[in-house]
């Protein structure tokens, strides 16, 4: 995983562990944004994560236009690289204070913590992206 993150990211967006993520979710006190297609978010999402899209991303979406520019945001996608250029652009917009979940919602399920689906029901479903991708997911079963 470090070696394909160094490869496609520049670390402009400092990196959270699922590990810190996740007491940051218990005790709520931060903002999830998945940064993948709504397709891949349908199948399942880190819960409380709000779907902001990669290809289709406007900072004139509802959920980002109410946030304060401090507010703590975690943005994720499948391994953290779309997530890395969605932070960019959030970063360049004024947001101040944005970290990449590292290893993204593979690193999630690989930890065995929770997703849900579109119904808000436990699955082990993670959208796998490709089958190139999917090699770094180790846990849950791949949807592509």
């Amino acid at each position: 995983m470090d070696k394909l993150l160094q490869y496609y990211n520049n670390n402009s967006i400092p990196y959270i562990s699922v590990e810190a993520l996740r007491m940051l979710q218990i005790q709520d006190t931060v903002v999830i944004l998945d940064t993948r297609e709504p397709n891949e978010f349908q199948v399942s999402h880190i819960a409380s994560a709000k779907n902001i899209g990669f290809n289709t991303f406007s900072l004139e979406t509802k959920a980002l236009q109410k946030l304060n520019k401090n507010t703590p945001i975690i943005v994720y996608c499948s391994l953290g690289i779309r997530s890395e250029k969605i932070g960019e652009k959030l970063k360049k917009a004024g947001f101040t204070n944005i970290k990449n979940l590292y290893g993204g919602i593979f690193e999630w399920k690989n930890k065995n913590y929770a997703v849900i689906d579109s119904t808000g029901i436990k699955t082990e479903n993670i959208h796998a992206f490709s089958k190139m991708w999917s090699k770094y997911l180790r846990a849950g079963n791949p949807v592509y």
